[in-house]
């Protein structure tokens, strides 16, 4: 694959992003798109190494040597289709996905990786600008119909999947646009709307119907739609934040990540309100001119920082309750594993103050009831995180965003009337299903993060695609789908 010695003739280049001093100021993309002769010789540096393990990487099972391979030979065209018979959405992946593929590279045993990531938003990049992604309707209708409650990237790709097997599917969503976490969770700079917007336009065009401002368990009840539709897939997502149960929690100014993040979103697409989600707190939440600490170290952290930057603070820490992870690979996560080491986001870049084995005790506030301080002891490792005697300290805070994680799909609603039916969850608290995706309850299934909790885009688009052969078999005795 790619070209024989590619391999030791081009050096690894990764995604460009856009200087920090320009980026900072505006909400458009941080990355910068790479000449095309580049990205060539990107695919020519993939190997001819017999078992390709970034197969195993990816959770889609893209055949990722195949279109490098293409793409080293300038034949584009061929290597989106290779790429769309695994992936729906190639846009979202090749921003926001971690490459799990690339910690899988052969290539990166005892060399830089195959630039994966890099090359997958060229396709597809490539392939939106040459008018080569038009609708593709179903031949024929089977007469079936199928509901998807929730429209992020697990609901989308089952949607998109069900409707090519011939199902009329309808796409519910409790907010007042499509798009779940990918237009409400992640903010523009990672990734703009406008991709979201030509997918909707293209599956509209293939027959799916997208009903917003539609909360199923609420305002509409589930059973209402099980009286309606063959089936239904649960794809809500992992909702429930993870709370950080200390003394003086109840300070004004003291906010989950999620009520934070869905706002400038809101705003940057020019409404008028604020409010993208009627679940969601209406009260305004900036940064500008503040003192604002980040609790936690991962991606949503990474975005509260990239966000926090952009609305000007007077100063921003991000703290993590884990030890800092080393620079290099672990020996406990050797490859092809995922591994555990230090990552640094683009928004890490922008500035901020990030430090690890920080334990929160309590906050303290004004006479208003705002929060003021928030104290702390350095810890231990896990799991017992030992604090460390001596070591407290204190921060000044004006706001403080809780960016902890997630505890699975929220229980009220939805989730409650359909254990009066006979659902189940795990231990987790995430909707227990079998191998078929089917729940507990026959004829409604899970993907994404309501069926396997919190985690990344690119696998809530596996559990999506596998979710709908799930349900095609159900309707239909067989499958054909992917």
């Amino acid at each position: 694959m790619g070209k024989v010695t590619g391999f030791m003739e081009y050096g690894r280049e990764t995604i460009q992003t856009r200087p920090v001093l320009v980026r900072i100021h505006d909400w458009f993309e941080v990355y910068a798109a790479l000449p095309e002769e580049k990205v060539r010789n990107q695919g020519a540096r993939c190997m001819d190494c017999g078992v390709p393990f970034c197969h195993t990487g990816c959770p889609v099972s893209n055949i990722i040597p195949d279109w490098n391979d293409l793409v080293y030979r300038n034949r584009w065209k061929e290597a989106i289709r290779v790429l769309h018979s695994t992936n729906n959405f190639p846009e979202f992946t090749g921003r926001i996905c971690p490459a799990p593929c690339e910690a899988a590279c052969v290539l990166g045993i005892n060399e830089p990786p195959v630039s994966i990531k890099l090359i997958e938003r060229a396709i597809i990049d490539q392939a939106w600008q040459q008018g080569w992604i038009q609708p593709e309707p179903p031949d024929r209708r089977t007469g079936k119909r199928v509901a998807v409650i929730g429209s992020g990237p697990a609901g989308l790709a089952a949607a998109q999947q069900l409707n090519r097997a011939g199902h009329k599917v309808a796409v519910y969503e409790k907010a007042d646009r499509i798009g779940g976490l990918l237009r409400y969770g992640i903010p523009d700079f990672k990734m703009e709307k406008h991709h979201i917007d030509r997918r909707v336009d293209q599956m509209t065009a293939e027959g799916v119907e997208f009903v917003t401002k539609a909360h199923v368990g609420a305002a509409l009840p589930i059973e209402d739609l099980q009286k309606e539709f063959d089936a239904i897939l649960l794809s809500t997502g992992a909702e429930a934040s993870r709370d950080l149960n200390v003394g003086g929690r109840e300070l004004k100014g003291i906010h989950f990540a999620m009520d934070f993040l869905p706002q400038q979103n809101k705003r940057v697409a020019g409404d008028a309100g604020i409010v993208a989600d009627p679940t969601r707190l209406a009260e305004p939440i900036l940064a500008t001119g503040k003192r604002v600490i980040i609790l936690g170290g991962g991606d949503t952290g990474a975005d509260c920082l990239g966000t926090t930057h952009r609305q000007k603070p007077l100063s921003v820490h991000q703290l993590e309750i884990m030890p800092k992870p080393p620079d290099e690979r672990a020996g406990s996560t050797p490859w092809p594993l995922w591994p555990l080491k230090l990552r640094s986001e683009t928004s890490h870049e922008e500035g901020g103050i990030r430090d690890w084995s920080i334990s929160t005790t309590h906050f303290s506030g004004d006479e208003q009831g705002n929060v003021n301080k928030l104290h702390a002891i350095r810890c231990g490792p896990p799991p017992s995180f030992e604090p460390v005697a001596g070591t407290e300290f204190t921060l000044d805070a004006d706001l403080v965003l809780l960016a902890l994680g997630f505890t699975g799909p929220c229980r009220n609603g939805l989730i409650e009337s359909l254990e009066k039916q006979g659902l189940k969850l795990d231990a987790r608290g995430n909707v227990a299903t079998g191998e078929d995706y089917m729940s507990t309850v026959p004829g409604v299934f899970a993907a994404g993060d309501a069926r396997r909790g919190q985690s990344l885009v690119v696998w809530a688009i596996a559990e999506g695609r596998k979710a709908a052969r799930g349900v095609d078999k159900w309707l239909m005795g067989e499958t054909k789908l992917p």
